[in-house]
């Protein structure tokens, strides 16, 4: 009987913890993609790549997209050889999310301005038009749907399509941001890239050394605060460039976000950025 007993038992677990496997098997075998999106009651958190030069390491979700971009920015910039100021308007980042931790960022700017003097023999010159073209694939690592760490990885290549600089050339870089999240709801974000990059003054390149770290809060509701500091180092010219940054950005709805702001070179060739920026998913 009491044998019996026991085999009931043993079948109605075995039962019960099959259909458990059974449920989170089919729990986990959702797989959403570019053409089977993420419910909308289901979206992380709207995370942007900017108004920071360190990015972010969360992707789009599968199936979503999100536009950012300056919607203007003002760059001035100064080398022994010459002074350069350039207007860009609308340069955008659309992002599109082909799965969980995969997301395809196709970057461009609509129209630049740049207006450029020669120290050595006073000659200006003016240019515009469109801008260069670039393409990256975000890889988040770890950290996309939780916990206190991401990691992600975010190569890049930049095609000189520029009207308004005709001695682009291709650029890439490989980067990789991470993001800390901080007692008190403080964020903390590093990021290491190293890049092949057109000198400012010849048709030659050069690979340059880049890390981050910043530091962003919740200044009132919905309203963050966000400093930084970033170097470059130009492993060619053996040269240094430091920077302090800093940025507001407003969540004015749960898909839509504002920003504006300041990177400022303190070395006196390093370049200066001021800008105003928009940030919509959908």
């Amino acid at each position: 009987m009491m044998k019996d007993s026991f085999v009931k038992i043993f079948i109605l677990f075995s039962y019960g913890f099959s259909l458990s496997l059974s449920a989170n098997a089919q729990k986990h075998a959702v797989r959403y993609s570019l053409f089977h999106p993420v419910p909308a009651s289901q979206l992380r958190d709207m995370e942007t790549d900017r108004p920071d030069v360190t990015e972010s390491p969360f992707t789009v979700n599968a199936g979503h997209f999100q536009y950012e971009t300056d919607l203007f920015r003002i760059v001035r910039e100064k080398s022994d050889m010459s002074k350069t100021s350039t207007l860009l308007i609308n340069q955008a980042n659309l992002k599109i999310g082909l799965t969980e931790s995969t997301a395809l960022q196709v970057g461009f700017q609509s129209y630049g301005e740049m207006r450029q003097k020669d120290l050595a023999s006073g000659k200006k010159t003016h240019t515009h038009g469109i801008g260069d073209l670039t393409v990256r694939v975000k890889q988040n690592l770890f950290g996309n749907n939780g916990g206190n760490f991401a990691l992600a990885l975010l190569p890049y290549v930049k095609f000189p399509t520029s009207e308004y600089d005709s001695e682009g050339r291709f650029e890439y870089g490989l980067i990789l941001p991470m993001q800390f999240k901080l007692p008190g709801e403080w964020k903390l974000g590093l990021q290491l890239e190293t890049d092949r990059l057109k000198d400012q003054d010849q048709q030659a390149m050069h690979t340059e050394l880049l890390q981050s770290v910043t530091v962003a809060h919740a200044l009132v509701k919905k309203l963050d605060g966000i400093a930084e500091t970033y170097y470059t180092y130009d492993f060619k010219a053996q040269q240094w460039s430091n920077f302090l940054n800093a940025a507001l950005q407003l969540e004015l709805a749960k898909n839509v976000k504002l920003d504006a702001g300041f990177n400022y070179g303190i070395q006196h060739q390093a370049a200066r950025h001021y800008f105003l920026g928009a940030a919509c998913r959908f």
